[in-house]
């Protein structure tokens, strides 16, 4: 039976990342009460690794909000590409992470689940921080995320979790390549606005 704690998590969360598919800054405040939601939720069914994730994630929640308005000198951070050398070690970390902290959870604690509940933590990580930079690789890491967990939140009894989880999993697909049309129509902007302003600048020298 859904517990009122789990559909106030659910729900704030779902809120959340609706609008970070949507790119809407407003994601980051409803994600904070989600996440705080969420680690009381997993504290009384011992998933510890993530309740350590939920108070990374309000943390995080916190810098995010600000970077997306303030990041660029600023100005709003523009939605941009993280790199291949950063997805590979960014990769390469986490497995490493995955396995250490895994073990941690394995032998000193009644983790249910560790080293699979040590991999949703890790790599959500690695997500939220390409979040945080507006870096449209946060998406597939999240597919990964939500892939991994579905059928974690299902073993335990989180029903309503591993279902929003699984709705996730849609819309980090979708948001995948919303994200990338709008990056593709900022730089697009951005070239039209540098050949308006080299024009301009030819067009004052001939006049003087």
């Amino acid at each position: 039976m859904t517990s009122p704690l789990e559909l106030a998590a659910n729900v704030f969360t779902a809120a959340a990342i609706l609008l970070a598919g949507r790119n809407n800054v407003h994601t980051w405040w409803t994600g904070i009460i989600g996440c705080t939601l969420f680690g009381m939720l997993f504290l009384q069914t011992q998933l510890y690794a993530d309740v350590v994730l939920q108070a990374f994630f309000v943390v995080t929640g916190v810098v995010g909000w600000w970077r997306w308005l303030h990041g660029n000198g600023g100005a709003p951070l523009p939605i941009t590409h993280a790199g291949w050398r950063t997805m590979a070690w960014m990769t390469a970390a986490g497995l490493v992470a995955t396995g250490a902290y895994g073990a941690a959870l394995h032998f000193h604690t009644n983790a249910y689940a560790p080293f699979i509940d040590s991999a949703v933590l890790v790599f959500s990580v690695i997500a939220q921080l390409l979040m945080m930079g507006r870096r449209i690789e946060s998406w597939p890491v999240w597919l990964l995320v939500n892939t991994i967990a579905v059928p974690l939140y299902f073993s335990r009894g989180l029903y309503l979790t591993a279902c929003l989880y699984l709705c996730f999993w849609i819309n980090a697909m979708v948001s995948w390549i919303w994200w990338r049309r709008l990056a593709q129509r900022e730089l697009t902007a951005l070239q039209a606005a540098g050949r308006a302003t080299a024009a301009d600048a030819v067009t004052a020298g001939s006049s003087t």
